[in-house]
């Protein structure tokens, strides 16, 4: 399965997100996913099993349980691709960030005035 494949599915997305800030059991992940979705732990299963099997989490026994973690490489490989598009919104981003720091500037300047 492509990356953007695996990467389309919203569950998916927030279950890496959800991995990004730690590993997470699989009843964790079930939980939150369910709640947020309104899918069954089945559903949830599988999406960790594609998570899985495309390599963007792995998993390990920890007694009884399960506990996920994101693997970095297929998500550095993602990257490498959106590096090619990257021109079309650094230099809108480098300008916004300017912006931000000439009206904090203006903002101080203000505040000493008054």
């Amino acid at each position: 399965m492509h990356a953007f494949d695996v990467l389309g599915d919203p569950a998916r997305r927030r279950i890496l997100e959800l991995l990004s800030t730690g590993e997470l059991t699989s009843g964790a992940i079930v939980t939150v996913i369910q709640k947020e979705f309104g899918i069954t732990q089945a559903a949830v299963s599988q999406h960790l099993r594609v998570l899985r099997e495309s390599g963007f989490a792995v998993s390990r026994p920890e007694g009884a349980r399960r506990v996920y973690s994101v693997d970095p490489a297929p998500l550095q490989q993602v990257d490498a691709w959106l590096n090619q598009f990257r021109h079309f919104w650094t230099r809108h981003l480098s300008a916004l960030s300017t912006e931000i720091a000439r009206g904090k500037k203006q903002r101080a300047a203000d505040e000493r005035k008054s």
